[in-house]
Order: C-alpha cells, then sequence, then structure tokens
C-alpha cells in the first residue's frame, strides 16, 4: 500500500436532489498515469473537485497512503502531494513564467528581499525537468506569448515546484492542435519519469488512451469500467463500450477483458 497515493473507496456526492456521484472508486499509484474518462456529465468534475478538496464528499472514504483521513480539505489534499491545474490553469498571462511558478511562494532572503536570480535558476530546472527544450523561452518570457500546450507545461511546472507527487490535469488537450497536444503528453511523460503520477482527466478518448497506463471510465456519476492499458485493444474499443453503456445496452466486450469489468457496468 506504499505506492498508493490516493484512494477513494466509494465516494457519494449529491447537490440538492442531484446525486452527482454514486459510489465512485478509484485509486492512483506512485508513477503511473490514470486516465479519467466520460461525457459531459459523467460525474468527472465532480470527483476532480472532491479530489482537490473543493466539495467534501457526502459519503465513502479517502485514504492517503493507505491511512484514511478525516475531514478532508483543499489544504490536506495539498499536504497530501495532490495538485489539480484546471482547465483555466489559473495562469496570470501578462507576467513571466517564473512569476507564475513562484506566486504566492516567491523566494525570499531573511530579511524579506526577493531572491529572483534563486527563483530564475529554480525555474529553469523545472522548466528542464519536464522537457522545455526551445532556446526561445527563458523563465522571464510572457505567459501570455506561449502556445495553449506550453501554458500548460507551466502550469504543470508550478505543481512540481508545489511539491506534488500526483499532478491532476483537467482536460489538458482541449482546444490544442495535435502538435500542441503532442508537447502536453510530452510533459506528461517528463512528469511520469520523475516518480510522480498523473491523473489525465478527458472526454477525449483518443487522447487518454494515447497516454494513460489505466483506464476509469465514468457515466452518469457511476464507475463503468476499470481497466488497464493492456487490458483494452484499441481507443475505437473503449468508444464502443462506452456507447453502449451510455444507450443502457449490454456493453459489447470486443477489445476489452470482461474480468476487469465493474459492477456498475452490470457484469
Amino acid at each position: 500500500m506504499s505506492d498508493r497515493i490516493i484512494e477513494l473507496r466509494n465516494i457519494t456526492k449529491s447537490f440538492g436532489m442531484v446525486r452527482a456521484l454514486h459510489d465512485v472508486s478509484l485509486h492512483v499509484d506512485k508513477g503511473e498515469v490514470v486516465g479519467l474518462i466520460g461525457d459531459n456529465g459523467a460525474g468527472k468534475s465532480t470527483l476532480i473537485k472532491v479530489l482537490a478538496g473543493v466539495h467534501a464528499p457526502d459519503g465513502g472514504e479517502i485514504r492517503v497512503r493507505g491511512e484514511q483521513v478525516h475531514g478532508w480539505s483543499a489544504n490536506r489534499s495539498r499536504e497530501a502531494g495532490i495538485e489539480t491545474v484546471f482547465q483555466d490553469r489559473a495562469l496570470c498571462v501578462q507576467q513571466s513564467i517564473v512569476a507564475n511558478i513562484f506566486m504566492g511562494k516567491e523566494l525570499t532572503s531573511a530579511f524579506g528581499f526577493l531572491r529572483n536570480r534563486k527563483q530564475i535558476h529554480e525555474a529553469e530546472r523545472l522548466m528542464r525537468d519536464i522537457g522545455f527544450t526551445s532556446k526561445l523561452i527563458n523563465p522571464n518570457s510572457i505567459v501570455g506569448k506561449l502556445s495553449g500546450g506550453e501554458r500548460q507545461g507551466i502550469a504543470i511546472a508550478r505543481a512540481i515546484y508545489n511539491n506534488a507527487e500526483l499532478v491532476v490535469l483537467d482536460e489538458p488537450t482541449t482546444a490544442l492542435s495535435i502538435t500542441e497536444t503532442e508537447k502536453v503528453f510530452s510533459f506528461v511523460r517528463a512528469v511520469q519519469e520523475s516518480g510522480r503520477s498523473v491523473l489525465f482527466i478527458g472526454h477525449n478518448i483518443q487522447h487518454v488512451f494515447d497516454i494513460a497506463d489505466r483506464f476509469v471510465v465514468l457515466d452518469r456519476g457511476r464507475t463503468a469500467l476499470q481497466a488497464d492499458k493492456a487490458q483494452v485493444d484499441s481507443a475505437d474499443a473503449m468508444v464502443h463500450y462506452m456507447r453502449d453503456v451510455a444507450a443502457g445496452r449490454t456493453p459489447h466486450l470486443r477489445g476489452i477483458a470482461s474480468e476487469h469489468m465493474t459492477a456498475e457496468a452490470g457484469l
């Protein structure tokens, strides 16, 4: 259990009369990329916000490295080494890369003076570690002049600076070109190679299939499927499966090993 960073067990969450999550379970182990897939309204955003401590679950357990945690909150989530990069990335596009990475956590001397050289050096290291190679981009570059994929990389670098062991990426490839999507994939692979983990959320099944080691599929607030990548033949097999689940049909097992289906799928 020491390699299990976070585990959610039978999480439920309601907003008034609307049940957003029904007994959803998910775990992330050290050094893996987990793909969380689902159509709009599947419960992905709610689950992410529970994981980030934005929403407290109504029921279920949250375990960090095998130990159950009570009073889950945003502070507890960060203490557990979880950093979430939401779709808007929360970047100040008028500011430099270094200013965005250290915003709110600036390095200062004992007298309170900003250690600008130290911040630039650390920003360079972070950028290099996650795969920035262009000589045209440096810590003083303005974020607003970067591409979408590069901005995602800066948000990931900031998460790593905040000592993240698990980086949660919410729809990181939305509206990105193929080239920019590959940049994001490169950043994700660098994070994984450093021994950290990534929870990659998306509704573009091909993107998630290409980057993830394991998949969790949500459908209308329930876990419809959990499977390792080795047990799924292709992204198309996942698409067909999700179409069957969404239509209320018995899911077609072609290309997906049945022993990895969850009870919620009706199998």
